[in-house]
C-alpha cells in the first residue's frame, strides 16, 4: 500500500461496484461546469463539455494522475483534505459532497446499519398527528407506516404489498395520464436525487442495485434522471396531487428524520391553503370515496345523482385516477 499527494493506493479488495459510482459522479460533476464558471478561458478545440481532467486537479492543487485514477475508478482512497478540494473545485452543494464522501467511504460520514422494525411508539405519533397526513419512508421510499388520514388520501397505494407498496416504483410505473402527482416535472427529478444519494451507502447491496436496475428497466424516465447522478436531500417541499373524488390537493410535505431504525423519516403534509383542507377531511370522512379504476371521472350529474349533500365532496372535480 502506497501513499502520495493525500491519496492511498489500496489493494483489490473493495467491489468495482462503488468505485464506478465514484468516477460517474466525478465526471458528471466535471462536465456540467464551464471553464468560464471557474474564470478559464474556454479554449478554441474541446473535445468534451465542461472542465478538463487536468484543469480540474490544476484548481484543486492534486496531481493530474491521481486526479485522473481516482476518476477512472482505480483502487484508492482519497483523504478528506484531497475530496474537500475536489468538492470545492467542482462546486458541490451539501449533499452532493456527503454523496462523494460516502462513495469514498470514507469513516465519518458514515452511519450504522439501520434495524428492520419501527418502535412501537412511532405509529402512535402518525395516528396523534392526524387529520394530518403522516407517513414513515425508508431511503429507498418504501412506506413503512401511515395514519387513517394518509391512507384516506393515498388508499390504492396503501393497500399494495411487497415492492408495489414503494413511492417511486408506483409513480414511475404508472402512465403520466394517471400518476397523482401534479407537479411531475419538480417532484420526480427530486425524489430520484434523494435515491441516488442514499444509494451511496448500499452500493453494492443486492437489494438496492437490483431495485434500482429493475425500476429503470420498467421506466425510462427514471432509468434517464438516475443517469444524471444529481443527489438531493430529504427535505421540505410543495406537493400537488390529484385525486379522483376531490380534485387538487396540495401539500407542504416536511421530513423528520428517525434516531432508530437508520435512514427512515417521517414525512408530515400539511394541507397549503383552505381548501385542501377541507378536500384531506372530506376524504378523511368518506374512506370510501376514491376508486381504483384509472381515468375515472366524477362529472357533476353523477355527484348530483347522491341526494345527500354529506355524501358529496366539497368541490366537483375532473380527474383521471387515484394511483398513489
Amino acid at each position: 500500500m502506497g501513499h502520495h499527494d493525500g491519496v492511498t493506493i489500496q489493494p483489490h479488495t473493495r467491489t468495482h461496484t462503488r468505485r464506478d459510482q465514484l468516477a460517474a459522479f466525478l465526471r458528471s460533476r466535471r462536465e456540467r461546469i464551464t471553464p468560464q464558471d471557474v474564470g478559464l478561458p474556454p479554449g478554441l478545440r474541446r473535445r468534451t463539455p465542461g472542465l478538463r481532467r487536468e484543469e480540474v486537479a490544476q484548481l484543486a492543487g492534486v496531481g493530474v494522475t491521481w486526479y485522473t485514477w481516482l476518476e477512472q475508478g482505480r483502487p484508492i482512497n482519497a483523504s478528506v483534505q484531497v475530496l474537500d478540494a475536489i468538492a470545492r473545485t467542482l462546486r458541490l452543494d451539501a449533499a452532493e459532497r456527503e454523496h462523494l464522501y460516502r462513495l469514498a467511504d470514507l469513516p465519518e460520514v458514515l452511519q450504522p446499519p439501520s434495524g428492520d422494525a419501527l418502535e412501537p411508539e412511532v405509529q402512535t405519533i402518525l395516528d396523534q398527528l392526524d387529520p394530518l397526513p403522516a407517513c414513515v419512508y425508508n431511503n429507498r421510499y418504501d412506506l413503512l407506516a401511515w395514519n387513517d388520514a394518509y391512507a384516506a388520501i393515498f388508499s390504492s397505494f396503501v393497500r399494495r404489498s411487497g415492492c408495489e407498496r414503494n413511492a417511486l416504483w408506483r409513480i414511475f410505473t404508472l402512465p403520466a395520464c394517471c400518476c397523482p402527482v401534479v407537479n411531475r416535472d419538480e417532484e420526480l427529478p427530486q425524489m430520484v436525487a434523494t435515491l441516488r444519494a442514499a444509494f451511496a451507502r448500499h452500493v453494492g447491496e443486492p437489494a438496492w442495485t437490483g431495485f434500482v436496475s429493475r425500476l429503470s428497466a420498467a421506466s425510462s424516465d427514471f432509468a434517464r434522471m438516475w443517469a444524471t447522478h444529481d443527489v438531493a436531500r430529504p427535505g421540505s417541499r410543495m406537493k400537488i396531487f390529484n385525486h379522483p373524488a376531490v380534485g387538487l390537493i396540495r401539500m407542504a410535505s416536511t421530513s423528520l428524520a428517525l434516531p432508530t431504525p437508520s435512514e427512515t423519516r417521517v414525512v408530515v403534509y400539511t394541507p397549503a391553503d383552505e381548501e385542501s383542507r377541507e378536500r384531506a377531511g372530506w376524504l378523511k370522512a368518506h374512506p370510501g370515496a376514491s376508486s381504483d379504476h384509472p381515468h375515472t371521472r366524477v362529472t357533476e350529474n353523477s355527484l348530483r345523482s347522491d341526494s345527500s349533500a354529506s355524501h358529496r365532496p366539497p368541490t366537483v372535480a375532473v380527474i383521471q385516477s387515484n394511483a398513489l
